[in-house]
């Protein structure tokens, strides 16, 4: 298998993480690392052991995908050099600072034949990819992404911030066919929404509430999906999903529960804490090198998170008003 020459324009504390994982992968041969800062970018290569380059253009021109980390406000002039360029990118989330921004990304991406895989982490999380393959439709969702407060990331609302994760992962399960958004936020330490709540209407009236924040005490990171005849449950901290489901009549309870009838909950599938070697960040850039060695479609395209742009663009909207 011929390794594919890769790079990662972007080297601060995610990039950095990039850098390592590209590194790591057999299926890459990291060539270099640019940064707009010199000593850290020096620093990163150093670490890896690849190239620091002092040039964008002279690192596109050696490469054939890269991993772009750089700030959000640059996602769309950095992701049209790179793209312009031919090259492969994994663009980590959000796509872009506007779904503006984030469509010229994707059309340039469908114009060129290229992947565009966006960096919604969360996919990869082994609490999602314990349920691929099990029929997932949902009637009513519930999240909660609760953080307490750092300064990384509180120059966007914590719709941006934390929320886009749990909008991506809700639009992959119950598509895009959104009717109604009702949502409100409140400014609590920064000049930006700090913590969010809304109620999504999506078609044959199903519902989702999902709630982030980051001014809370602890942290919880947690998604609860319920249909007519099961409870589905998804710990992205504890990287771990479980199946309540209703079980055939006449099936033995093996602990009887006081008022229930015949059809009472049992676990289906209970996954457990993830391995400690589990990385979800190394199975995202695995993933993204597999679109782009095979020419596939990648596990998060750039018209999904498009979508999950636009619908944290109006549940911010929302919020400010």
């Amino acid at each position: 298998m011929d390794r594919i020459k890769t790079g990662v324009i972007g080297v601060g504390r995610l990039g950095r993480f990039h850098a390592q994982k590209h590194a790591a992968n057999p299926g890459a041969e990291l060539v270099g690392v640019y940064d707009a800062d010199a000593k850290r970018a020096e620093e990163v290569a150093r670490e890896v052991g690849c190239r620091r380059y002092a040039n964008l253009d002279a690192l596109l021109a050696d490469v054939d995908a890269v991993s772009c980390a750089a700030p959000t406000t640059l996602h769309n002039e950095v992701g049209l050099q790179i793209l312009g360029a031919g090259r492969h990118l994994l663009m980590e989330k959000p796509i872009a600072a506007t779904s503006k921004e984030a469509k010229a990304l994707v059309d340039t991406a469908a114009k060129k034949k290229l992947v565009l895989q966006v960096g919604h982490i969360e996919r990869f999380n082994p609490g999602v990819t314990a349920l691929r393959g099990i029929e997932v439709h949902p009637k009513f969702v519930e999240a909660h992404r609760l953080a307490p407060y750092s300064p990384r990331g509180a120059d966007v609302s914590v719709v941006h911030d934390l929320m886009i994760h749990d909008l991506d992962v809700l639009l992959h399960w119950m598509g895009h066919e959104v009717e109604r958004v009702d949502a409100s936020g409140v400014p609590v330490i920064t000049k930006e929404v700090d913590i969010a709540n809304v109620r999504i209407t999506f078609s044959g009236k199903r519902v989702a509430n999902l709630t982030a924040s980051r001014i809370s005490l602890k942290r919880m990171r947690k998604f609860r999906m319920f249909d007519e005849n099961a409870y589905i449950s998804v710990d992205f901290e504890k990287k771990r999903a479980e199946i309540f489901k209703r079980v055939p009549p006449g099936t033995p309870k093996a602990l009887p529960i006081p008022g229930a009838d015949d059809h009472d909950l049992r676990v289906l599938i209970k996954r457990t804490r993830a391995k400690k070697n589990e990385d979800a960040l190394a199975k995202e850039v695995d993933s993204f090198l597999d679109a782009v060695r095979s020419g596939g479609k990648p596990e998060v395209g750039g018209l999904e998170a498009m979508v999950a742009l636009e619908l944290a663009e109006e549940i911010a909207r929302q919020c400010q008003q």
